[in-house]
């Protein structure tokens, strides 16, 4: 393999290295290793799949554990349940459901209020307060 390629749209000499990379999902973060060509500078890199298949692991291992994070958080903190996290924190009915399934990611405004009432699990008052029709469960 040749110690050096030139990226197609920037014409940069990328040589083959690996580069720490944060994956997120929700809250959850993890950095790991990622191999793939680089430029000298942060512009962009050119990867295979197999490159990416430990971000790519990474990615769904989070995905599971928020998942699970956001089902402890509603169910054991909280004491909600689905239908109701989803009217007070948002999202609506089946909100939670998809969250907990990892089939999707909370919004950025929900992942907010979700660990801001993992924290302060007492604020839920403060929510049903100016929230009332997400009071009748």
């Amino acid at each position: 393999m040749a110690d050096t390629r030139i990226h197609p749209e920037t014409g940069k000499t990328l040589r083959r290295d690996v580069r720490e990379q944060v994956v997120a999902f929700g809250s959850l973060s993890r950095t790991v290793d990622v191999p793939g060509w680089y430029p000298d500078d942060d512009s962009d890199s050119v990867h295979s799949g197999e490159d990416l298949a430990n971000s790519d692991r990474a990615f769904q291992d989070l995905k599971a554990a928020y998942g699970a994070h956001v089902r402890r958080i509603r169910k054991d903190k909280l004491k909600l349940t689905q239908e109701e996290a989803g009217r007070l924190i948002g999202g609506g009915r089946r909100a939670f459901q998809k969250y907990e399934s990892g089939a999707t990611p909370p919004s950025d405004a929900a992942v907010g209020l979700i660990e801001l009432l993992d924290r302060h699990p007492e604020e839920l008052e403060f929510l049903r307060s100016i929230r009332p029709t997400a009071q009748a469960a």
